[in-house]
């Protein structure tokens, strides 16, 4: 059984939804122009991806809290792999471009795994995972191609 939100909530949802995504379109690109030392448009890129891994890791904890009808086991999953994005993003910034992309993507993809594992149990609203994907793959993206900064090492 699928969660009954008003429309309201999938409109609003859908907005912040795409209006998180700004940054990454926007820094993408930019990063490409970085050629100095110091802190770079890829920096904020990847701090950006690494704040949002951590911000979606809390969905679960809060599914886990809030969703009706979840067994022990699968709440204490939840809770469990809450933590886990964060725990992925934080060393994202400690690395070079190019891996951090690859950690930080590696956590976007996860966890929409995982998303994907929960609404299968969970009921979720039948536009969540629609959603989640289309903002997963754009993040994705942008990541990836901020991969591609010529450090000047």
């Amino acid at each position: 059984m699928n969660v009954l939100l008003p429309d309201s909530v999938r409109r609003t949802a859908n907005r912040l939804g795409y209006a998180g995504l700004i940054p990454f379109v926007v820094l993408a690109p930019a990063s490409l122009l970085d050629a100095h030392h110091g802190i770079t448009w890829s920096d904020a890129l990847f701090a950006y991806g690494a704040v949002i891994l951590s911000f979606v890791c809390a969905l679960h904890w809060g599914f886990a809290m809030a969703l009706p009808g979840l067994d022990e086991r699968t709440r204490v999953r939840s809770l469990l792999w809450s933590v886990v994005p964060s725990l992925i993003a934080w060393p994202a910034l400690l690395l070079v471009p190019s891996d951090a992309a690859v950690l930080l993507v590696l956590g976007f993809v996860l966890h929409y795994v995982q998303d994907r594992r929960l609404a299968r149990v969970a009921g979720l609203p039948e536009w969540y995972l629609p959603l989640r994907l289309r903002l997963t793959t754009v993040a994705c993206i942008a990541l990836i191609s901020g991969a591609f900064v010529q450090w000047p090492y």
